[in-house]
């Protein structure tokens, strides 16, 4: 599965990133790939607590990320 990141400029110049695929996993950064650095992150964090509390999502188990 290809987890698909939307990625935004802010009007303060902040990026906000998210993963569009795993609700409630954005991420800001100072620049755009820190922010795709840090929603990456997140989302595999996210991944590995569904997994250790036996949460089924073996479409996940093979993670590729795609910045749009």
């Amino acid at each position: 599965m290809i987890l698909h990141i939307e990625i935004e400029q802010e009007v303060d110049g902040r990026w906000l990133a998210e993963v569009t695929d795993l609700p409630g996993v954005m991420a800001y950064g100072v620049s755009r790939p820190d922010a795709v650095a840090r929603v990456q992150a997140l989302a595999l964090r996210s991944l590995a607590e569904r997994l250790e509390h036996g949460e089924a999502i073996p479409e996940f188990l093979q993670v590729a990320f795609e910045a749009a």
